[in-house]
């Protein structure tokens, strides 16, 4: 009787040490999954700018979910931002960048190989549904991107023209005059932080700014 019982208690353990071993498994796995999770939603897998085997750049469909930067409403400086745009009529410039370019910028004043910016230029109106003064966003007019690769582009810099639905864009050319535009007056490494309110305390910090003309 005694070894009946024995064989019985022996059963009971090894079901009891298969039921741990397997909640132990389920409990790391999903550990892992929280942990992939938090690494995405930190940005930790950002992407990096990505390009096709004729060198156009693939144009970044989430950048919306990058870090934003800065709102601008009828800035003339770029050369798509005044086209068709008038002082009734301003537009808005949407500046946002790759959360691992920020992430570094915010440690060391300056912006990384791989950084790509994405700026998103948007119409405007007045008088808007409930809207009685100032200006609120409407359609998309324009889209382009700035990205920084020393080993792809002899200047580090090239922009690139991504309005429309292309999947990809092929570089501006080097003579267009947004490349001598932001290498005369970037505040910081040929970008222009000066109008990024919540990076220019840094840089100044970091000592990485250029006061630039008010002219």
């Amino acid at each position: 009787m005694g070894a009946v019982n024995c064989r019985a208690c022996r059963d009971m353990l090894d079901q009891m040490t298969k039921k741990r071993t397997f909640l132990a498994g389920g409990l790391i796995a999903a550990a892992v999954l929280v942990s992939a999770f938090a690494q995405s939603e930190t940005g930790n897998a950002a992407p990096e700018p990505q390009f096709t085997a004729d060198g156009q750049l693939v144009a970044p469909k989430d950048y919306r979910e990058w870090m934003f930067l800065s709102s601008g409403l009828g800035m003339t400086y770029g050369p798509v931002s005044g086209a068709g745009a008038t002082p009734e009529n301003p537009r808005f410039e949407n500046v946002f960048v790759n959360p691992p370019a920020y992430r570094s910028f915010l440690k060391t004043g300056m912006w990384p190989e791989h950084t790509i910016f994405v700026l998103e230029i948007r119409s405007s109106a007045s008088k808007l549904s409930i809207n009685k003064n100032g200006r609120v966003q409407t359609d998309i007019a324009g889209v382009e991107a700035e990205v920084k690769d020393s080993k792809r582009f002899p200047g580090k810099w090239a922009f690139f023209d991504l309005s429309g639905d292309a999947a990809a864009a092929k570089q501006i050319p080097v003579t267009a005059s947004c490349y001598a535009c932001h290498g005369a007056n970037g505040a910081v490494d040929n970008t222009f932080v000066q109008f990024y309110p919540t990076l220019i305390k840094i840089a100044r910090e970091k000592g990485t700014f250029k006061e630039t003309s008010k002219e």
